[in-house]
């Protein structure tokens, strides 16, 4: 028996490396901070049958957002389409906010993927995916994850040498993302899901370049403090002559102050702008392996809650899983918003 126990504390916690070469990745950058935008883009880009992948939204300067998402390559003109006349067209562009949007779109990405239930509890992981990528000059362009996966954008040129190496430093093999899957007849939302434990972070300024994202959660790790959803913006900086980005990422409440002074220090260190903290935060999630190769399914919880008046604050995406942090005055309303949207009963 301590036999099987050593054995199943040492299991693998990644099962596999997945990517995807046929990405691209199409952003809105400085849109209003208020309901509706997410669910108004994203509905659009529903109904013009444009199966959205990873969506990230940015930890905003309290005026303007920046939300980025990726698509096939072959769906790329018709979302930046999309986008741009969404961005000169919609209300919620706010140009008294004194930039108007502005559209992102970058062809030649890939995706990468860890994903493994055993990843639960372990805050290296991630980390250790960063340092990989670090150590072979790959810089991150988007991340997002869940509990039991980690995606980034990479250039698609790296994604051949990055897969080899994630492979061979979590002893696994790797495979492509299964395109255009469906599973036709089953509910693309099985259940919804309210953590009021949550508090969020960000380092704003941080150094565009290889070994940013791991060097921070390494920090983390060591402190044994498991990290959740991590965005990483898409609106850049010129800052003392170097290309800044910021990081956002939450942690259970009770971590907050431990990670809130490793943050200082890590700031300190790599010469980048202020930390910030809000524990007044609710994470929402729906979670359902009816969702993938359905679009719409992201836009009509976006829907749910802009019609409620619910701002939401962030936005991390799996293949079966959205999350969205909003307030956390929100969050009990937002939960019985998404449910009865989904009809689960």
């Amino acid at each position: 028996q301590p036999t099987v126990l050593q054995d199943l504390e040492l299991g693998r916690p990644v099962d596999a490396v997945r990517y995807d070469l046929n990405q691209a990745k199409v952003g809105l950058l400085h849109v209003c901070d208020r309901p509706g935008v997410a669910a108004g883009l994203f509905s659009e880009l529903a109904d013009q049958n444009l199966d959205v992948d990873l969506i990230v939204q940015s930890v905003h300067d309290g005026n303007s957002n920046d939300i980025a998402f990726t698509v096939s390559q072959e769906s790329c003109q018709g979302a930046k389409d999309l986008v741009t006349a969404f961005g000169k067209r919609s209300p919620q562009s706010a140009p008294e906010l004194g930039s108007s949007p502005e559209v992102l779109v970058e062809q030649n990405v890939a995706k990468v993927s860890i994903v493994g239930a055993g990843m639960i509890g372990r805050p290296h992981i991630a980390a250790k995916m960063f340092q990989t990528l670090s150590d072979l000059g790959i810089n991150l362009q988007m991340i997002s994850t869940s509990e039991v996966s980690v995606s980034c954008t990479i250039a698609a040129a790296d994604c051949q040498r990055g897969t080899a190496a994630l492979c061979q430093a979590f002893e696994v093999e790797s495979s492509p993302s299964e395109e255009g899957v469906s599973m036709p007849g089953v509910p693309p939302v099985r259940g919804v899901a309210l953590d009021l434990d949550q508090a969020r972070l960000a380092i704003r300024n941080v150094p565009d370049r290889p070994g940013m994202a791991a060097h921070i959660f390494q920090v983390l790790a060591k402190q044994n403090i498991s990290v959740d959803m991590i965005i990483q913006s898409q609106r850049t900086r010129q800052v003392a002559g170097q290309i800044t980005r910021d990081i956002a990422f939450t942690v259970a409440t009770e971590d907050l102050g431990v990670a809130q002074r490793s943050l200082q220090d890590i700031a300190k260190t790599l010469e980048s702008g202020e930390v910030t903290s809000d524990s007044e935060i609710a994470k929402v999630s729906i979670v359902g392996i009816g969702m993938l190769g359905q679009p719409g399914v992201a836009a009509h919880m976006f829907s749910a809650l802009a019609a409620q008046q619910i701002n939401i604050q962030m936005i991390a995406t799996s293949e079966i899983k959205v999350s969205c942090v909003v307030s956390a005055a929100a969050g009990v309303a937002a939960l019985q918003t998404v449910h009865a949207a989904f009809q689960l009963g």
